[in-house]
């Protein structure tokens, strides 16, 4: 994924199915400055992690 994509599903108002390493995740903010994104997995939205954008995948 690109930080332009990642930006676009952090302000759309539809669900995006989004995965990193295989676990569907939520997408909280993207961080253009360091390509990263931080995100929680959708069963564990207590658990937030920051990660390199090109490592989130969109199905």
């Amino acid at each position: 994924m690109d930080n332009k994509r990642a930006k676009e599903i952090v302000s759309s108002p539809v669900m995006v199915n989004v995965t990193y390493d295989g676990i569907p995740v939520y997408i909280d903010s993207v961080n253009e400055g360091n390509n990263t994104a931080k995100i929680h997995f959708l069963n564990q939205p207590d658990s937030k992690q920051e990660v390199s954008i090109t490592n989130l995948v969109e199905h």
